[in-house]
């Protein structure tokens, strides 16, 4: 990671603002209760703090200690569903089948052939008619709907435009 992100984490609580509202909107309109979402770069929660409180089931992995400690802390005050993972994304297995995977502007940090690998190990583990949300350098997208198209599994691209990328995986 080029960006002291632990760092960041250790000195400033809730250092990247907010979740993002549209993502936050979208996931709202799936109507999904008690999903089980990995949420990959989680940071200090952002996004994993809110989908907690609305009632799923959420796992975050981060390379940064200190923002997985911040997550689970709150987490555990509030009594949230969440479990963090300190965890390099380039070689984090997912256990089972999660309904969203949300990948929220973190593959950019790697370069194009381990954004890639990671992209289509980290795909393999939403569930059928799950859900994979992803906001990334909009430069980024047509290579992830590539792989999604050309992927052994159907997707439905909602979304493929400014920065978001919203696939269903289709059922089995």
């Amino acid at each position: 990671m080029s960006y002291d992100y632990d760092k960041l984490y250790a000195s400033e609580a809730h250092a990247l603002g907010e979740q993002t509202a549209e993502i936050a909107a979208f996931i709202a309109g799936l109507n999904l209760k008690g999903a089980r979402i990995l949420d990959v770069g989680c940071g200090q929660g952002r996004d994993a703090l809110p989908l907690a409180r609305a009632g799923h089931d959420v796992t975050g992995i981060d390379l940064a200690p200190s923002g997985i400690e911040a997550m689970c802390a709150e987490a555990d005050a509030e009594g949230l569903s969440i479990t963090g993972h300190v965890a390099d994304i380039t070689e984090y297995t997912p256990l089972g089948a999660f309904d969203i995977l949300l990948i929220d502007r973190t593959l950019h940090m790697l370069g194009a052939a381990p954004r890639a690998a990671t992209f289509l190990a980290l795909i393999a583990c939403v569930a059928p008619s799950g859900w994979l949300i992803v906001a990334d350098e909009t430069s980024n997208l047509p290579a992830f709907k590539a792989a999604l198209l050309t992927d052994e599994v159907d997707w439905v691209i909602e979304r493929c435009a400014k920065g978001m990328l919203f696939a269903q995986k289709g059922g089995t």
